[in-house]
Formats: C-alpha cells, sequence, structure tokens
C-alpha cells in the first residue's frame, strides 16, 4: 500500500501536470480571442517559401531552394563539430595538458577543416549560388477595407 508522502508526491506532479495544460489551452482560448478575424482574398492565399502556387503539386519549383538548405545544414555541421573543440580549448587546464604535439595537430585539423569550409563558400558565391533573383510584383486584386488614399499613404511610409 502507498504512504501518504508518495500519494502527496503524485499529487503534486498531477496538479502541475492539470495545471500545465490549463495554462496552455487558457493561451490558445486567449490567442483566439484577442486576434483579428478579418480574413480576405489576400490573406487566404497559400504560398509556399515565397512563391505563389502556380499549376499543380507536383511542378518544379526553384532549386536554390534545396542548395541554401544543403548550405545551411552544411555550417550547422561545421558549428556542431566546432563546438566541443572550442568548449576542450577554452578550460586551461585541458589546453596545457595538449601543449604537446597532439595540441599542434589538432589545431591543424581545425584550420584545414574551416580552410575547406571557406573554400566550399568561396566556390558556392562564385558560382552564383547564393545570388537570389528578386521576383517582379504581381499587381493583385485585393480591395483594402481601409479608404484607397489612406491605404496608399500608409504603403508610401
Amino acid at each position: 500500500m502507498l504512504q501518504s508522502a508518495e500519494i502527496s508526491a503524485f499529487s503534486i506532479a498531477l496538479l502541475f501536470i492539470i495545471l500545465g495544460i490549463f495554462f496552455v489551452l487558457m493561451g490558445y482560448l486567449t490567442a483566439w480571442l484577442v486576434s483579428p478575424h478579418q480574413p480576405n482574398e489576400e490573406k487566404q492565399t497559400i504560398y509556399e517559401c515565397g512563391e505563389d502556387p502556380i499549376g499543380n503539386a507536383w511542378g518544379q519549383i526553384n532549386s536554390k531552394f534545396y542548395i541554401v538548405a544543403l548550405l545551411f545544414i552544411l555550417f550547422d555541421i561545421e558549428i556542431i563539430l566546432l563546438f566541443p573543440w572550442a568548449i576542450i580549448f577554452a578550460d586551461k587546464s585541458l589546453y596545457q595538458a595538449t601543449q604537446g604535439l597532439w595540441g599542434w595537430i589538432t589545431l591543424l585539423e581545425v584550420i584545414v577543416f574551416l580552410f575547406v569550409l571557406a573554400l566550399g563558400l568561396v566556390y558556392a558565391w562564385a558560382k552564383g549560388v547564393l545570388e537570389w533573383e528578386k521576383p517582379q510584383p504581381k499587381n493583385s486584386d485585393f480591395q483594402p477595407i481601409v479608404p484607397k488614399k489612406l491605404y496608399e499613404k500608409i504603403n508610401e511610409l
């Protein structure tokens, strides 16, 4: 049979779970009550990564999305690999322990690693992968709720 202290500990945990669920639901309810509900055609248009959908879902999209994503993952991996190295060498005792030949080899490995990544970045830059073509703005049939003169004045600002 459970002792009263164990029951008390479980009841406190259950209370925290119930309060957590309550606060999340109250946050959703408050956001729903406070947020404006003025849908219009412009707000309800579907877009993906800044591109308006044209045709069916199997159409081709700009391949630069994939290349930029791969570059992003590449530099994330760089940070993941450099972080432990920086932590080890930030500690003075570990830094002093690796001052022999292994310390210099480790430093050379990191310099070669950074050089290869920088070379890849320069190559991508030279090939124009990082150049982004800005799409031409399209005229929409959007009719603002506010008067047209006020809407144009706000857009000029």
